[in-house]
């Protein structure tokens, strides 16, 4: 009778430990499509950020059988109404919930429109090596097949995992994991929109664990120097789109509103076109730093290959699209405004 009581006390205490030893993995909902609801379950109509945290986590309760799940709503928007400001205050609460509340892991809902450039910007400004991932949908939550759920599953799956620890911030979407730096959204509305550039899916999920193909070789989180623990702002930094004939107006207009910085989302490897190439030297000797990047949606923008940037003081984005060099040209010029500083900033991040 004793050694049966002892039994059952000890398969208690397996049973206790076990629960305990689930991960601690905590949700900040800022809206986006996975938070939307549309007009009919067959509708392309629909508004983003409508449901609130609880509700999504109550609609995976598969999450629970891996991980200890919590949630929080920092902000309740569509993605393209993303800002600095919000990008300021999750960087700021990730770093509290790993490196002080205990967490070991993070997901953020976010809208897929803008998710790239936030991930980045986490990246860089998150000072943990615990997992940190952003997971978002294509279809409303109340469309036929809403992607939604799987995804957030999967985001849980990968933040409650040890192989993604140390990977920095990684987007988890369509079973697919992607490393900040390299994600792209490629598709306006196709549920496979994520790639991960030229280096390819970085992991995947598969039965709600997360396999690692390669490690982003980019510095990142806890080896990133830039730190916005004190900030309450960030510089203005705007982008000037490219084309034939282009207007030299939108790089004159950034100029007379005293931006700090302007990337040029230039043709080819980075051209401009004569006209806003005279405006943006001029902008350049007064102080606003040009950083050149290209629309072209892969290829590195190379520096002091068709532009002199060694003459013009002009930064080259290299392997960054226009939307992540102004994150990284944001953030740099926080510590310096010394263009080959900054162009060393570009190499290494």
């Amino acid at each position: 009778m004793k050694t049966l009581r002892n039994i059952m006390v000890l398969m208690a205490l397996l049973v206790s430990v076990n629960i305990v030893a689930k991960p601690k993995i905590r949700i900040i909902a800022t809206g986006g499509t996975i938070a939307g609801v549309s007009k009919s379950s067959t509708s392309s109509a629909y508004s983003a950020g409508q449901v609130g945290i609880q509700t999504l986590i109550d609609a995976v309760p598969q999450m629970l059988d891996i991980a200890d799940v919590s949630g929080e709503q920092l902000v309740n928007i569509g993605s393209q109404d993303m800002n600095n400001e919000v990008w300021l205050k999750l960087a700021k609460r990730i770093n509290q919930l790993l490196n002080q509340e205990g967490y070991d892991g993070v997901v953020i809902t976010h809208g897929t429109d803008t998710m790239e450039e936030t991930a980045y910007f986490l990246n860089l400004t998150v000072k943990s090596d615990k997992p940190v991932v952003l997971a978002g949908s294509m279809r409303p939550s109340t469309a036929i097949s809403a992607d939604g759920p799987a995804n957030l599953y999967n985001a849980v799956a990968a933040a409650a995992s040890p192989a993604v620890k140390g990977m920095g911030v990684i987007c988890c979407m369509n079973n697919q994991l992607l490393d900040a730096k390299t994600v792209i959204k490629t598709h306006t509305i196709d549920c496979d929109t994520f790639e991960g550039g030229p280096s390819g899916i970085i992991g995947y999920i598969y039965n709600g664990e997360a396999h690692m193909l390669q490690t982003p070789n980019n510095l990142h989180t806890t080896k990133s120097e830039f730190d916005v623990t004190n900030l309450d702002k960030l510089p203005n930094v705007g982008i000037v789109y490219g084309y034939a004939n282009c207007s030299p107006l939108p790089m004159q207009a950034f100029v007379d509103a005293k931006f700090d910085g302007i990337v040029l989302a230039g043709v080819g490897d980075g051209n401009f076109y004569k006209d806003v190439f005279t405006v943006a030297e001029k902008a350049q000797n007064s102080g606003i730093q040009i950083v050149r990047s290209s629309r072209c949606p892969t290829g590195p923008t190379c520096l002091n290959s068709e532009v002199d940037d060694a003459k013009y003081h002009f930064v080259a984005a290299l392997d960054l699209n226009p939307q992540k060099a102004r994150v990284l040209l944001m953030l740099a010029l926080t510590k310096t405004h010394d263009w080959q500083q900054i162009q060393e900033y570009f190499k290494k991040y």
